[in-house]
């Protein structure tokens, strides 16, 4: 458990979570700010349940909540969500900004539920307490390292639980996705990363290659650009590369062209990468509640 509650009971660390939902239980805890330019009710909200009686209700099923699960949403209370009197629940919200998801999935992710005792969903829940109990909230800035910690976490979270919801691929072929995957994130420095070179490395057809992504909602193409602009943009709002010019950051990530770069940042974060650079450089602090 994060050092922040190390050192408390378990009495008193419901007792403080509890007083946080009462003061807050209608607010949202910023994860983290809304980049410029991003709408700021294009967030994922996360309800971490502190105590009494909630359940939610999605595809014809109903889950019950006890302390420390969390429920994921696009709206602060999901239509399917019951509660008695007692319930208390901290909620966050996270810009899908910072995520990664696609915004398909993000759309689809409403009602689901994460155990806080088992896997990602316990690491989450932990991270998000630390949140919740720090006594002083202010805005985070991109590279506080634990609302950015928190932010990859749900990323993880929200495609686990998708892919356990309803598996686009026979096991087989989801094991050879996911192989292909890490393959793609070991390589994304290297410039000459093609459709070619990684269906040789997997031992598979390009034309295979390109039906595996095709299930997937998205060509190779796009998910290589993708989490290349993810490093990027997580390279720009390190302290530590302040004073990287963006276009070493891109090279380095695979682009040739600063100009195709430049299009493709902005064309997937709504802002430029000097833009971007610039805004992690100002803003300062840890999450702040709204």
């Amino acid at each position: 458990m994060p050092e922040a509650l190390e050192a408390l009971a378990p009495e008193a660390e419901v007792h403080l979570l509890d007083q946080a939902a009462r003061g807050g239980g209608n607010g949202c805890l910023d994860i983290l700010s809304p980049p410029p330019g991003a709408d700021p009710e294009d967030c994922l909200h996360i309800a971490l349940h502190v105590h009494g009686a909630a359940s939610v209700r999605r595809g014809g099923a109903t889950t019950v909540l006890v302390p420390g699960d969390l429920l994921i949403g696009t709206t602060p209370h999901p239509a399917g969500l019951l509660q008695d009197a007692e319930c208390r629940m901290l909620r966050f919200r996270v810009p899908c900004f910072y995520l990664g998801v696609r915004q398909s999935d993000v759309r689809r992710a409403g009602g689901l539920v994460a155990r806080g005792n088992e896997g990602v969903g316990s690491l989450a829940s932990q991270f998000l307490r630390t949140l919740a109990a720090q006594e002083r909230t202010h805005r985070a800035r991109p590279g506080n390292h634990l609302a950015r910690s928190v932010s990859d976490l749900v990323a993880i979270l929200v495609t686990e639980l998708l892919d356990r919801e309803s598996p686009e691929q026979p096991t087989g072929a989801a094991e050879l996705l996911c192989r292909i995957r890490a393959h793609i994130e070991q390589n994304l420095a290297d410039p000459d990363l093609s459709p070619e070179s990684i269906a040789r490395a997997q031992h598979i057809s390009v034309r295979y290659l390109h039906k595996l992504f095709q299930q997937d909602g998205m060509t190779v193409g796009q998910w290589v650009r993708r989490r290349r602009l993810e490093a990027c943009r997580r390279e720009l709002e390190r302290p530590s590369r302040r004073q990287t010019s963006v276009s070493a950051v891109a090279h380095r990530w695979g682009f040739v062209s600063h100009s195709h770069f430049s299009r493709a940042f902005r064309d997937a974060f709504g802002v430029s990468p000097r833009e971007w650079q610039a805004y992690a450089t100002r803003t300062e602090g840890p999450a702040s509640a709204s």
